[in-house]
This record gives C-alpha cells, structure tokens and sequence, in this order.
C-alpha cells in the first residue's frame, strides 16, 4: 500500500476477546452436540454431564470432577466441605474477582487478606506463614491471569498446620505448576466456565476437582439440594446443578484448550519479545511451570493515560483488578488495616492487553505498534 493511501486507512480493530471468532470454526460441532441434548432431552443430570466430568477430571489428572453452576459456587461448596463454621477464619489473596471471596461471607467466616508475590502476582508464601492462627480453617489460593501460584511451600506450610487449600483455577484450565495442572495440587481445585474463561460454556459454569471419592459423593450432594435421595435432604443444599447443553458444549472444546493454550502463548512470547523496548512492566513467566496466559497483564505509571491512548487506536484493553477485593465495602474490617502494599501497586498501573488464540497477525501488530507509539 502506498505512505499516502496507509496514512488514510482505517486502523485494524482489535477486540479485548472475539468468541465469535472461536465458535466459528466450530459451530457444527456445537449444534450437532446442543441437538443431541435436545433429542435425549436429558436436559439435567443426564449422560453428557457424567461424559463432561470424567473428561475435565482426566484432563487435570484428578481422581474426579464435579460440575457446577459456576465458578462462584464451585468455591462455595469446597468451603463447605472444609466444615467451615461462622467466625472461622481462610486466608487468600485480595488481588482477584470478588467472587473468590464471597463463600467466605456465605459461611459466615472471617476473611484474611494476604500479599502477593510481585513476580507472580499470586500469593506470597512467607505472608501467607505469617497470617496463619488458630482460627485459621482453610487457605484459597488464586491462579491469576493463567499463571499457577507457587504451591509447594503454600502446601508445605498448609500440612504443616493441616489446614485444606482450595485452588481457584477459574483463570488457569491449562496451566501447570512443576508438571501439575492446576486444580490437581490442593484438596480442592475450583474452576469457572464462564464464556471468556480459557474453556468457556455458552453461559454460566463451573466445577470443583478433587482427589477424594469421599469429598466428590458430598460435593454431588449439595450441588442437588444435599438429597442423600429423592425429595430428602439431611443437611442444607443448593441448586447448583450444571445443566447438560453446557456440559456438551464444554466436551466439544476441552480437546482443544492445550492447542489455544499454546496459541495464547505463541502470541504473549510476540508480545514479550516487541514490547521489549516500551517503557512498560511485562508479565513475568515463572519458570517452573505452564503459564496459560488467560490474560496478558503489563504495569504502567501512566496506565490510564496508556489505556485511552490505546483505544484511540481501535485497541481495546481492560483492568485486571482496579479495586482489590479488600477494598471494597462488603469486606472493610473496621478492626483491621490490611496491609497489601503490592497487591495496592498492581491494582493501580495494571492494564490487560488483548490476548486470545484468534488474534490475527495484523491484530497482534496493531496492539504492539500502538503500544510503542505512546511508550516506545
């Protein structure tokens, strides 16, 4: 294209996420598996939720899965099965979505609010050994952006006390931790389907994996409304049942998650290696592990100047978390000052860059050339 005919074309517009760019390649397979449901009409508790489990429990290597509603009530029923009591404390991390701590307020418990690692973004072991006391019932430990937190030495530390880690996966289908995968490591691995999840449902879902065949019967119990059978229930239960067009459309694309994995990370290792002179913090990729780059986070001093900048350019971008869980007034201890300084750091200057299997080569150009014509 000639400089003049370039200086007057329209800029290549790149979405924060395109699932319609996902789901075309494989809508026949989605209607053929949605269809399916609705010739057996087993819409509930049928065939293909039980295909579903045993599928996502072999993809974690876990002795099982346990679909649910959602990510939210994936963690609700770990923490219930912790035996969590009101006034109990867990401890876990403020830098996530405000859906990792609710079970906490659901049971009546205490949150406990531990740093980060500012490597990682996920949470620090030694801050985590230090808030630990008798109360203390269970630890949720959060994969952030796709990246597994350093589990061993939170294991080490969890035995130690003998005190259950739940893992909140919901950003981590994927990821591997020392050849883990994430959700295999703690007593409970908790996982969210939401549609721009790495494994995303065409609506709502989630679901909880675990090495016990104990824990799981009581897990499928309580997303039932606790029936031992039908129309008797022992114990306070829940409607938190994953519905069989979802768990259908989750079987179509569990085989596909390590090849779009391997694509976001195709194009995070573009963005690492072009952005390289852009004064801007890139994500760091720890090493011991599979990070499955759900999103692709920088720090900036000036992240909201950067961001308008960005979308002056048909870039779209977007905040991965402005307001730590902590701050926000269902969860103000008036008694205590939690003290989260990098936590407080990331929440200020992070900025999440476009980043999915279906990104485009101009689309990934866009992003870096815009980035390096405001930071370069």
């Amino acid at each position: 294209m000639p400089k003049e005919a370039a200086a007057f074309a329209a800029p290549t517009r790149v979405p924060m996420l395109d699932l319609k760019a996902q789901h075309g390649p494989i809508e026949a397979e989605l209607r053929a598996a949605v269809e399916r449901i609705f010739a057996s009409s087993e819409f509930v508790l049928g065939k293909a939720l039980n295909l579903f489990e045993e599928e996502f429990a072999a993809f974690c290597g876990t002795a099982d899965a346990v679909a649910v509603s959602s990510g939210t009530s994936a963690l609700h029923l770990a923490l219930r099965c912790c035996e969590i009591q009101p006034g109990d404390e867990v401890i876990t991390v403020s830098m996530s979505f405000i859906a990792t701590a609710w079970p906490m307020l659901y049971e009546g418990a205490r949150p406990v609010f531990v740093d980060i690692d500012s490597k990682r973004y996920t949470m620090d072991p030694e801050a985590l050994a230090r808030a630990i006391t008798p109360r203390t019932r269970a630890i949720i430990v959060v994969h952030l952006y796709g990246q597994c937190a350093d589990m061993d030495p939170i294991l080490e530390i969890a035995k130690g006390h003998d005190i259950p880690v739940i893992e909140d996966a919901a950003q981590a289908v994927g990821a591997l931790y020392k050849g883990r995968r994430a959700g295999s490591m703690g007593s409970f691995g908790c996982f969210s389907f939401y549609p721009s999840k790495n494994l995303g449902g065409a609506g709502d879902g989630g679901a909880v994996t675990t090495q016990s065949p104990k824990m799981a019967a009581r897990l499928r119990r309580l997303r039932n409304h606790a029936q031992l059978e039908s129309y008797w229930s022992d114990e306070i239960g829940y409607n938190y049942r994953l519905d069989s067009i979802q768990c259908a459309v989750l079987s179509v694309k569990l085989p596909r998650v390590d090849r779009w994995v391997e694509q976001r990370r195709r194009v995070a290792e573009i963005y690492d290696r072009e952005l390289k002179a852009a004064s801007i913090a890139l994500p760091h990729a720890s090493s011991d592990g599979i990070h499955a780059y759900h999103l692709y986070v920088i720090k900036d001093a000036r992240r909201d100047q950067l961001r308008r900048a960005l979308s002056a350019r048909g870039v779209q971008s977007a905040i991965h978390y402005p307001n730590p869980i902590h701050r926000q007034p269902p969860y103000r201890d008036s008694q205590h000052h939690w003290n989260l300084p990098v936590t407080e750091e990331l929440a200020l200057h992070c900025l999440s860059l476009p980043l999915y299997p279906e990104l485009s080569d101009a689309q990934i150009e866009a992003v870096i050339q815009s980035v390096l014509d405001a930071r370069g």
